[in-house]
């Protein structure tokens, strides 16, 4: 829909700035039509018929028909102000039933014709082109009328008789190009806040300022634009005016004395000043305090256009007034003098000026001093804004936020013990500040400073309940102990990456924290802290929204709240207790398996094969050291008892058919002739190794003791490793005589082999024993050296 911007289903709150505070609309849905700043020459003939709020402002718009509203029966406000309207005819609205605001001015209105709706509670018609305030007539009707803006350049009583009986809240009366006016007119309305706009050109204000006085409750009156008066002190004696602002303020110094003379003695209560120039020169003026009814008094944005006259002058008239709040703002006041008898001051504000820390040094007099607000001026040093406020031993609150504070450690602070808060918002305090507070206070606001941590080692605040912290340079949550009473906390836009959860776990106290906005390192702090939190009865404002990680990237922009990480990767306790068992259970399969497959056992023979072949190999290298006179590969001593293996498995899985293996055995290889002894001997001699196949009928046979006496001796007196024990059953060494200590040495200092009864190891052991008597024997003769011979026992 063309120049149309539709907001369907929007709160009263939307457009509250359309709406005065005087109407209150139904909260509900509501359809606004914006059309404002588009150039309009006519009402746009495409508003939507469900359209509640009209906005036309700031347009071109010169004259209405009724055709231009008879399609939104439902429209409750229309706002026309800044167009070129020149005539209006209620009638145009006789179909809107619903109308309750009406706002047609800023435009060049000069004619009203027939009564206007009777429902309209608010209606605007300031600042148009009215001769006279005749129109007022034609409102007579319109009995729910809260607001009502008017303007003329004539104004009589008569034109006002028609609003007599209406009850208004706010009447605003422009009064910019006034010409003629009678005496009593503005006392003709009913109202309790008048708003005056006084005529620019020159004429004397001050019968229709009186008049007003005398209108309404409040009154707020622009355009003073006058350097001489002929007002007295008398003049407002019998308004009956509580609340009165004055803006846009051009007198001499002297005419604003006289004026506040005149206001001292009425019966204002609060007067406020805004946008005012002093022209002419400043001199000092009597003023006559005595009683009065003003009670507060506001002085904003004060402009001297004459800067040779004393400080002094200015400054004594507001710091000897007899009232509780004083207020200078905006008006670039140097200094401030201390009252020169105890002051009845409570609340004094000085916001943006360029006090000093000079101000108020040694003053004794502000015994009644409840608020002293000094921020946005030039204070730099802590210590002495201390020293200042010593001497007012009522002072609750304390606002010196927005300057260029600072605190140097070891400098003396010293507060007054009824100080409950202080705002220091917007300084250069770092964590030394914390050694510099009063003791007694409530509430704290330390926000947008260069505070990065806080020592337990500090002023113990035991009554601070709401310390703000936030946008400082915080990486962690504040120590507890400090602050026993703390309810509330606000860390929000620091730099807490990983907040302890030790905070929430102890501090009991806290109800409110405000730590939104801040880089979260999401790990295992972070979940015990979110775990924490879910716990206490402590809450987190703006979660979970506002709590979102920044580390590390992978989780980036994650909620706290949706963050996942397993409490393995978190409890060390439970790491190193689940490494332990698996480490253990791993263990124990390992044992288990090994023990089953016996795999201890094919590394010890894996081993002893190789220690075999690499000196065998070492051997080969070097054949010189071969004796000439080896006939056999090997000498077997064992039991007769163990003969039947011997012949049955040993020998057929030594000797090969090729008689590459030659094998000594006292059956076969023993001459006839020698003695057992001289054949053991020569036997041993003649062979390349010597195996002595042990079992416990080995250690039983004398003539296998003889045989392994020898072999034993020929091992140390040759220097030799020819002798291979081959343990064909397990042997306890308590069954080994004591006589055989050869054999426990041997046993207990030499390698042997083990016969394993299982078939699928027996393989890798005679390729052990093998390896262990394969070597290259001289040529021998064809007869050979031995003959067999009988058996021996």
């Amino acid at each position: 829909m063309a120049g149309c911007i539709l907001m369907a289903v929007i709160l009263f709150s939307n457009f509250v700035s359309i709406v005065p505070y005087s109407v209150q609309l139904p909260e509900k849905a509501y359809y606004v039509a914006n059309y404002s700043h588009h150039s309009l020459h006519s009402v746009p003939k495409d508003v939507p018929l469900q359209t509640t709020v009209l906005d036309l402002q700031q347009n071109y718009i010169n004259i209405l028909v009724i055709s231009d509203f008879s399609s939104l029966p439902n429209l409750k406000v229309l706002n026309m102000s800044q167009n070129v309207l020149g005539e209006l005819d209620c009638n145009v609205f006789s179909l809107n039933k619903e109308l309750v605001y009406l706002d047609l001015s800023h435009n060049s209105l000069t004619i009203i014709s027939n009564q206007c709706n009777e429902g309209l509670q608010h209606l605007d018609l300031s600042f148009n082109n009215f001769q006279s305030l005749s129109m007022c007539e034609k409102f007579e009707n319109l009995i729910h009328l809260d607001f009502l803006g008017l303007g003329a350049e004539i104004v009589h009583r008569s034109d006002l008789r028609g609003l007599e009986h209406l009850m208004l809240i706010t009447v605003v009366l422009e009064l910019e190009k006034l010409s003629d006016y009678e005496p009593g007119s503005i006392q003709m309305l009913n109202t309790q806040m008048l708003r005056l706009v006084l005529p620019i050109k020159e004429m004397d204000p001050w019968i229709i300022l009186s008049d007003a006085l005398n209108a309404s409750v409040s009154l707020e009156v622009s355009n003073i634009n006058y350097t001489t008066t002929g007002i007295g002190p008398e003049s407002f004696k019998h308004s009956r005016v509580s609340d009165m602002t004055m803006e846009k303020v051009t007198l001499t110094w002297s005419a604003m004395i006289g004026l506040f003379q005149a206001i001292w003695k009425s019966s204002v209560k609060s007067l406020t000043v805004k946008k005012v120039t002093l022209v002419g020169l400043i001199k000092r003026e009597q003023f006559y305090y005595g009683t009065t009814s003003v009670q507060a008094v506001t002085v904003q944005n004060v402009t001297i256009t004459k800067y040779l006259f004393s400080q002094d002058d200015v400054y004594i008239f507001f710091s000897e007034m007899n009232i509780q709040n004083l207020t200078l703002n905006h008006d670039s006041i140097l200094y401030m003098l201390c009252p020169s008898k105890p002051s009845p001051f409570r609340h004094l504000n000085f916001a943006h000026n360029t006090l000093t820390d000079a101000t108020f040094q040694d003053c004794h007099t502000l015994v009644r001093l409840e608020s002293l607000i000094l921020s946005w001026n030039k204070l730099t040093e802590l210590s002495k804004v201390s020293f200042m406020v010593l001497n007012m031993p009522l002072l609750q609150h304390l606002d010196i936020s927005h300057n260029s504070l600072q605190y140097e450690m070891g400098d003396e602070c010293q507060w007054p013990g009824s100080v409950l808060s202080v705002n220091l918002a917007a300084n250069d305090l770092t964590d030394s500040v914390f050694r510099c507070l009063p003791t007694t206070i409530k509430k704290l606001d330390l926000q947008r400073n260069q505070i990065g941590y806080i020592s337990a080692e500090i002023v113990q605040l035991l009554a601070l309940e709401e310390l703000n912290l936030a946008s400082n340079r915080l990486k962690d949550l504040p120590d507890c102990r400090p602050f026993k009473s703390l309810a509330m906390l606000n860390v929000a836009f620091n730099v807490l990456q990983s907040p302890s959860s030790e905070f929430l776990h102890s501090c009991k106290s806290v109800e409110t924290i405000e730590a939104d906005n801040n880089p979260f390192q999401c790990d295992c702090d972070i979940r015990e802290f979110v775990y924490q939190e879910k716990q206490t009865s402590a809450r987190l404002t703006k979660w979970p929204a506002s709590y979102q990680c920044a580390y590390p990237e992978t989780v980036k922009g994650t909620l706290l709240q949706d963050f996942r990480i397993s409490e393995l990767s978190c409890n060390r306790t439970l790491l190193i207790v689940l490494v332990f068992i698996t480490v253990a259970v791993l263990a124990l399969f390992l044992f288990c398996l090994c023990k089953y497959l016996d795999i201890p056992w094919y590394i010890k023979m894996l081993w002893q094969w190789t220690q075999t072949r690499h000196r065998n190999r070492i051997r080969s290298n070097r054949p010189q050291s071969l004796k000439q006179n080896f006939s056999f590969h090997a000498f077997i001593s064992y039991s007769e008892r163990d003969s039947s293996w011997v012949k049955e498995c040993l020998l057929p899985n030594l000797e090969r058919e090729d008689g590459s293996i030659q094998i000594c055995r006292h059956e076969r290889n023993f001459v006839a002739g020698k003695s057992i002894v001289e054949n053991i001997v020569n036997c041993i001699d003649k062979s390349f190794k010597s195996i002595f196949v042990l079992s416990p009928n080995f250690i039983q046979s004398e003539w296998c003791h003889y045989e392994l006496y020898f072999a034993h001796h020929k091992l140390f007196t040759e220097n030799s490793n020819e002798l291979i024990l081959v343990l064909l059953e397990p042997i306890p060494q308590y069954l080994i005589p004591a006589r055989y200590h050869k054999l426990k040495a041997l046993m207990a200092q030499r390698t042997y082999l083990t016969w394993p009864k299982e078939r699928g190891k027996q393989r890798l052991f005679w390729a052990n024993l093998r390896a262990a008597i394969t070597v290259n024997l001289p040529e021998a003769d064809e007869s050979g050296p031995f003959q067999e011979s009988g058996e021996r026992i």
